[in-house]
């Protein structure tokens, strides 16, 4: 009997270091492997010279294994969780410009503020709503705005913490006397 395993999208953290061509190596990982990337996120983390990636990968539970096994060789990352089946909070924040004139511009404001999102710019013809929110929210208020004529739509990508204190998480640095590269400890019990 043959079990297959159903895709799913899965969220991965990398800790990775901060220093130009790290993410056109991780991006060619990902395009040598022919794994696919639905959401890419890249910021500076609490630790100096240290970026969090956040990715969002579909695939089941054998792809996700040898994506992270993949980040895990690369020499500049340091750390790599999947935090799909953690308690984990996921935000998106997402601009869209939408069209308005003096006749749909109110009922538009109502939509936007029923999700709670915040209208940044507004001009003759358009407004640019800003919405922060899981995928599901930022979805469906672009769905809602997409009969007033959505004109341009600008995403950040999925970005991923697991709630309350993770000591597995964290990670404190010091340096390592004999190749110069920083070498990492895990903080906390496991």
């Amino acid at each position: 009997m043959t079990m297959i395993a159903e895709a799913s999208r899965h969220t991965i953290t990398a800790l990775v270091e901060d220093k130009p061509g790290v993410l056109n190596r991780v991006a060619s990982m990902f395009r040598r492997r022919g794994f696919n990337i639905s959401s890419l996120a890249v910021g500076n983390s609490e630790i100096p010279n240290l970026s969090r990636m956040t990715f969002v990968v579909e695939g089941d539970s054998r792809t996700v294994e040898q994506v992270t096994k993949h980040l895990h060789k690369l020499i500049d990352v340091i750390k790599v969780s999947d935090i799909s089946d953690d308690n984990a909070v996921a935000r998106e924040l997402a601009l869209i410009r939408v069209h308005t004139d003096t006749h749909t511009r109110s009922e538009v404001m109502q939509i936007v503020d029923l999700f709670r999102a915040h209208v940044i710019d507004v001009a003759a013809d358009s407004l640019i709503v800003e919405v922060v929110g899981d995928e599901e929210k930022v979805n469906a208020l672009q769905n809602l705005l997409e009969p007033y004529g959505v004109m341009e739509v600008m995403r950040t990508g999925i970005v991923a913490m697991t709630r309350g204190m993770n000591p597995n998480n964290g990670v404190s640095g010091r340096r390592n006397g004999s190749s110069g590269r920083t070498a990492f400890s895990e903080t906390g019990s496991v």
